[in-house]
């Protein structure tokens, strides 16, 4: 049995809780292994559109809404440490905007910012690709119970 509290969800501003939160949490740190990274705790933080603008005209400089900021806290070749933010409120929009439903773009979001932990960027068009291709393996292990390859 794998300990699941290296990997904690918490609420901020919003009204908005979702279940198997223990089975994801041994998924996640298993997509940390399967990408060659120790976990040695990450925050996902839930929360709205205007909290998570706020922190991303704070600490980047941007005044764009974004569904998803990953801090990551932890030192070179230590294990991961992190705080990763997202907004519900995005979460939602976007479902609606892909015609996909809200579960699969909230697991595709959480899985994106630890993507991001594990080397993952997503600035240039090459690097979007990866990380979209990276996603769906993710999400096709977790709704449909793939292995990881």
């Amino acid at each position: 049995m794998v300990a699941t509290d290296s990997i904690q969800f918490h609420y901020l501003n919003t009204a908005f809780a979702f279940k198997d939160r223990t089975p994801l949490k041994r998924f996640l740190l298993d997509l940390f292994r399967k990408e060659g990274r120790r976990v040695e705790h990450v925050n996902f933080i839930f929360c709205t559109d205007p909290y998570l603008a706020d922190l991303n005209q704070t600490y980047l400089n941007h005044k764009t809404l974004t569904d998803i900021i990953t801090f990551e806290l932890s030192e070179k070749g230590k294990p991961v440490l992190s705080d990763i933010y997202i907004s519900i409120d995005r979460v939602r929009e976007n479902a609606s905007q892909f015609q996909t439903t809200f579960r699969h773009e909230l697991h595709r979001v959480i899985f994106h910012g630890a993507l991001h932990l594990c080397g993952y960027k997503d600035k240039k068009e090459k690097e979007k690709k990866e990380m979209r291709r990276m996603e769906e393996k993710y999400l096709k292990a977790w709704f449909h119970g793939t292995q990881f390859r």
